[in-house]
C-alpha cells in the first residue's frame, strides 16, 4: 500500500486514477487528479445503507444491480475511449466492493486495473503522515509584512523567475483577513486543503528554498498545520514593507469588488463590532453605502487590519534578515531578482 501511494505524485505506474466514491465524497476530498466514476449515486448510497441496517442481502442485492447499471454507464461513456494498454488504479472509501467491482469488470475487459488497497481511507493517512514529516524537509524563505505591501503578488513575481514558491492563500481560496473570501470561488474543506497541501508539498525540492508567506495557524476556514507552522517559524525571515499611499492604492483596487455586494460587505463589517465599537462600524457601513472606498480602507488600515496583524503575526518576535521595500501596484519582476539575488539564489532564466 505504502509503494502504491507513494507513487501517486509521480503518476508514472497508473494513467488514470479513478475515484468510484458518490460525488459528495468525492467533493469532500479525493486524490489529486482523480477523476469520478460514482457506481453508486449520493442518494442511491442513502438508500442502500438504510436498507442494510433492516436486511444486509436484500441491500447487498439492490446494491448490485445499482452498481451494475451504473457502471454499464461509465463503460459506454466515460471510459468509450480508453486504449487497451490503458492502466487505472482505482479506489472506493477503503478498497472494498464498489472498487473491487470495477477494477474486476476492468481487468475482465482487458484493461490492466488496479484496486487501491486501503482506498481513500489509507489515503487520508497517507496525507495526515505526509504533513507530519515533509515541512521540516524543506528549506523556508518567509516573507512578513503587513497587510497591502503585496506579499502575495512577489510571490508570484518569484515563481516567475523560477524560484519555488508555496502559495497558501491559493490553495486555501482565500486571503486569510477578514474581506479575504474569493468573490468566486468556496473554500475547499479542511480534508481537501489538506490533500492540496501535501500535493504541493511533495513536488518540492528540498535542495532548494521555498518563498512562502507567513500566515496565522488559520487561513479563513483552514487551518494550517503546526508542523508548517514551526517549519516556517525556523525559516529565513523577510519583511516586505511599503508606502502608506502605495498600500492603501493596492487594497482600494484589490477589494473594490466587495462594494459590488454591499449587504454582505456591510454584514462582514459588523463582524468587528466587539472590536471596534458599534459607531464605528456604522460609520464604515455609511461609507460603503456611499462608495467611500478610499476613506473606508484607510480607516480599515488603521484601526483594524494593522493592529490585527500586528497581534497575530507568527514572526513578530523575531528579527528579519533582510528588508524589502515594494510598490505592489506595479510590476514587481525586479524586486522578485532582486531578493534572489540578494539571497544567493540565481533567477534560472
Amino acid at each position: 500500500m505504502k509503494d502504491q501511494l507513494a507513487t501517486l505524485a509521480e503518476r508514472t505506474r497508473f494513467d488514470e486514477i479513478i475515484d468510484v466514491r458518490t460525488p459528495a465524497e468525492f467533493a469532500d476530498d479525493h486524490i489529486p487528479g482523480a477523476l469520478n466514476a460514482p457506481v453508486l449515486s449520493n442518494e442511491e448510497r442513502v438508500v442502500v445503507g438504510t436498507l442494510y441496517k433492516q436486511d444486509p442481502f436484500a441491500a447487498t442485492r439492490m446494491g448490485a444491480a445499482m452498481v451494475a447499471r451504473n457502471l454499464a454507464q461509465h463503460l459506454d461513456n466515460l471510459f468509450a475511449d480508453r486504449p487497451p494498454q490503458w492502466r487505472p488504479l482505482i479506489y472506493c472509501w477503503r478498497g472494498g466492493k464498489r472498487s473491487g467491482a470495477m477494477t474486476a469488470w476492468m481487468n475482465l475487459i482487458g484493461w490492466r486495473a488496479r484496486q487501491l488497497e486501503g482506498g481513500y481511507k489509507a489515503y487520508r493517512q497517507w496525507v495526515l503522515d505526509a504533513l507530519l514529516t515533509e515541512p521540516a524537509r524543506h528549506q523556508w524563505v518567509v516573507l512578513s509584512g503587513l497587510t497591502g505591501t503585496g506579499k502575495t503578488r512577489l510571490l508570484q513575481a518569484l515563481a516567475e523567475q523560477g524560484a519555488q514558491v508555496l502559495d497558501l492563500e491559493a490553495l486555501a481560496c482565500h486571503r486569510g483577513s477578514l474581506l479575504g473570501a474569493w468573490p468566486t470561488q468556496a473554500q475547499p474543506g479542511q480534508k481537501r486543503f489538506d490533500s492540496l497541501l501535501v500535493g504541493q508539498l511533495t513536488t518540492l525540492d528540498p535542495g532548494r528554498p521555498v518563498f512562502v508567506e507567513a500566515e496565522s495557524k488559520r487561513v479563513g476556514q483552514v487551518h494550517l498545520p503546526k508542523t508548517l507552522m514551526t517549519a516556517m517559524q525556523q525559516g529565513r525571515l523577510i519583511e516586505i514593507t511599503a508606502s502608506q499611499p502605495a498600500r492603501l492604492a493596492y487594497l482600494c483596487q484589490e477589494y473594490a469588488h466587495w462594494f459590488d455586494e454591499p449587504a454582505l460587505f456591510k454584514q462582514q463589517l459588523a463582524r468587528l463590532t466587539e472590536l471596534q465599537g458599534k459607531d464605528t462600524i456604522h460609520r464604515w457601513q455609511q461609507l460603503v453605502d456611499a462608495r467611500a472606498i478610499d476613506e473606508l480602507f484607510a480607516e480599515l488600515l488603521q484601526l483594524h487590519y494593522d493592529p490585527a496583524y500586528r497581534r497575530s503575526n507568527p514572526t513578530r518576535h523575531r528579527q528579519a534578515e533582510h528588508r524589502l521595500e515594494i510598490d505592489p501596484g506595479h510590476a514587481l519582476d525586479d524586486a522578485a531578482r532582486s531578493l534572489l539575488n540578494t539571497l544567493g539564489e540565481a533567477p534560472s532564466h
